[in-house]
């Protein structure tokens, strides 16, 4: 029988006690999950190029999770603003439009708490392309860089 290495037992000890702090164990949680990525789409909210959080919205068939609205492998262009703020126009072959309002906080994994933005544009893979302020500021260019050219073009 081969004797532990005290070195191992002082690592396992020394993690187990990281793991008793709020900020490493979700830190710690994000790396594992892959929740900390974020990629670099450039300037703007905070959930720019960052995993979508998985919120319970409220849209005109009920109580959804955002997760589920990724399930047929398609964009959605989330609509927190109300009816008609924003729309993915030539691209609504493509992208599916939901409007829905969430009444809560937005908690990015590992990063927290972050205002509403007024529309979201998440990729396939449950990451942000775009992010509105009111406007539609971006978002033509945001679906032609991720989903191709406009059926109007």
């Amino acid at each position: 029988m081969q004797k532990s290495d005290p070195r191992v037992g002082a690592l396992a000890d020394t993690v187990a006690d990281l793991l008793t702090i709020d900020e490493a164990r979700i830190r710690l949680a994000g790396l594992i999950s892959g929740l900390d990525v974020h990629y670099d789409l450039g300037e703007g909210h905070l959930l720019l190029g960052r995993r979508m959080p998985d919120l319970d919205i409220l849209t005109a068939d009920g109580t959804r999770r955002v997760f589920t609205l990724l399930h047929d492998a398609r964009p959605v262009l989330l609509n927190p603003g109300g009816p008609g703020a924003v729309e993915p126009g030539p691209w609504a072959d493509r992208v599916q439009l939901i409007d829905a309002t969430y009444d809560g906080e937005w908690n990015l994994p590992v990063i927290g708490p972050v205002s509403a933005p007024t529309g979201v544009l998440i990729r396939p893979d449950g990451h942000v392309a775009w992010t509105g302020d009111g406007t539609e500021a971006g978002l033509k260019g945001s679906l032609a860089k991720w989903f191709g050219r406009s059926s109007s073009q």
